[in-house]
């Protein structure tokens, strides 16, 4: 499996799957940033913090699901990719017409190297 050092912004609003992902993640070598909200997530990218890839659950309570969340970070920050996750299978997401255009999709439960290849993927494209 190849990771990366890349700096990750992870919003996941359950505490047990973001620990989880976020040490998924860790363990690949990449940096970073957990948060359990997409009101969170634009506060990170607000900040000016450097970060190479928005990595978010698609379904979140409180206000602003990953869809939202991305059509903002798409509008403000172009160049970002965005990597969603789903425990709803990518036909069924894609059939509610759920996924910013130019994003990708990593269903859940995902295994690591699933998930190494994935974000591999899209942060070398030309690989």
């Amino acid at each position: 499996m190849r990771g990366g050092s890349e700096r990750i912004l992870l919003v996941e609003d359950d505490d047990l799957v973001r620990a989880h992902v976020a040490g998924q993640l860790g363990d690949l070598g990449y940096q970073v940033v957990a948060v359990r909200s997409g009101t969170e997530a634009l506060a990170t990218l607000q900040s000016g913090a450097a970060i190479d890839l928005l990595f978010t659950d698609i379904v979140m309570p409180g206000g602003m699901d990953g869809q939202q969340l991305a059509a903002q970070v798409s509008e403000r920050w172009p160049s970002l990719p965005i990597l969603f996750t789903s425990g709803y299978s990518e036909q069924a997401v894609l059939h509610q017409e759920r996924l910013a255009q130019g994003s990708y999709f990593l269903a859940k439960p995902f295994r690591h190297q699933e998930l190494a290849a994935k974000l591999r993927s899209i942060l070398d494209p030309s690989s």
